[in-house]
């Protein structure tokens, strides 16, 4: 293990805050002195089926404790996702199924192996259905009985939607209960977050001391704002950055990031060094474009490789350089049966077709705000009736290409 002042230098980089450093600061001596190392917990929920950029922050900051020989314990909350965690919500989230679940579970393991190390020795895998599940009407009684109506209302999100008018409903007071059982089951040393998982981390602390064990240490990060520049990065807002985004359309949206995000994305999404990080992010030392190239190539080597980098950066500049409106090198083909053209089709069927949209709805307002092309041409009215021809060119946006193919 490394000394504990580098341990604590490399951990609580980019960390928002921390409760409590002085008692990491005891943890992490302990661990070395007994060569023991802590149990560092995280907690996600598989309440969609994809990662974004925001999700790889807190797991970077797990990576970190497992470089510094921490043991790492992922929790998949198979369980707490069916009644999904309230933070920062306006309203009530709607109950998964066990299948929807089940089916977004499926792809995050793979999804998180991209930054964390998922060697056996350094990586536990928990789903907390397993302990849960089990629980009869008599032991919620017991772990509510932990609680005070009042120390939940201390929680923000409910606070705010209770002053609004908006409902609160009684199985979303479980949730913090059910993320603190967690740490319980686990013996977890530090659990790790974002801010808005503050509230729920703490209340591992207090189940924790309750059931006999040291109070794990909480480590929250910040939320990474997504490419708007305004809000938390989330695929249901559209200002997402997507793990398995393909490297031109990931180096793309890096590229529409607002320069005063650069120094936070530096920070939270890459190793760089703080002070060549800084130089990047000085107007004055280097031009805005020059320094968000070397993030976006530094963001898509990470998920992706490095010539996949430069070719990204290539392409983007090929296309969207000065006076230039080029097509990329390879465009994706797509297939569309015959019978569906012989008496034209709606832009809006197209777009739903091509993948640009998931409904009729979506598609018709993304046409609407001119956001698909046929041929360079802009297709604003969403019941145009055109005629598909094999060769060509759909466009939505800057960043999402397909041929036509007639079949």
């Amino acid at each position: 293990m490394l000394d504990v002042e580098q341990q604590l230098e490399r951990l609580l980089r980019g960390s928002d805050s921390t409760y409590s450093r002085e008692e990491l600061a005891r943890k992490l001596t302990r661990a070395k002195e007994k060569n023991a190392p802590l149990r560092v917990k995280l907690g996600m929920d598989p309440t969609a089926p994809d990662l974004t950029l925001g999700h790889t922050v807190v797991l970077q900051k797990l990576r970190d404790f497992q470089d510094c020989g921490h043991k790492a314990v992922l929790i998949i909350g198979d369980y707490t996702a069916m009644i999904g965690d309230p933070s920062g919500k306006s309203k009530t989230r709607p109950i998964l199924t066990p299948d929807q679940v089940k089916e977004n579970a499926a792809t995050y393991l793979t999804q998180a192996g991209k930054v964390i190390d998922t060697d056996e020795s350094k990586l536990e895998i928990h789903y907390n259905s397993a302990w849960l599940s089990p629980l009869n009407f008599a032991d919620v009684i017991r772990m509510a009985a932990q609680v005070t109506v009042a120390r939940m209302m201390e929680r923000d999100t409910f606070a705010k939607r209770m002053q609004a008018g908006a409902e609160v409903y009684c199985h979303e007071l479980f949730y913090p209960m059910m993320q603190a059982r967690d740490s319980v089951e686990i013996r977890a040393d530090v659990e790790l977050g974002g801010t808005d998982q503050t509230f729920n981390n703490l209340m591992g602390r207090d189940f924790q001391r309750a059931a006999g064990q040291e109070a794990q240490v909480v480590m929250v990060m910040p939320l990474l704002v997504g490419t708007d520049g305004k809000e938390k990065m989330s695929k249901s807002l559209g200002n997402y950055i997507g793990v398995t985004d393909p490297p031109s359309e990931m180096f793309a949206k890096v590229m529409s990031v607002p320069d005063e995000l650069m120094r936070n994305y530096f920070t939270l999404l890459t190793r760089m060094d703080d002070t060549r990080a800084g130089e990047l992010c000085d107007a004055k030392r280097t031009h805005p474009r020059d320094g968000k190239v070397e993030l976006g190539k530094q963001i898509v080597t990470r998920f992706h490789d490095a010539d996949s980098a430069t070719k990204a950066a290539d392409e983007f500049f090929r296309i969207h350089g000065a006076g230039k409106s080029g097509l990329p090198d390879e465009i994706d083909e797509l297939r569309i049966p015959m019978q569906m053209t012989l008496d034209g089709v709606t832009t809006t069927a197209l777009a739903v077709h091509c993948g640009f949209a998931k409904s009729n709805s979506e598609a018709r307002r993304l046409i609407s705000e001119g956001g698909v092309r046929l041929d360079g041409e802009p297709l604003t009215d969403p019941q145009r009736i055109v005629e598909v021809k094999t060769g060509q060119v759909l466009q939505r946006g800057k960043r999402r290409f397909v041929r036509l193919v007639v079949d």
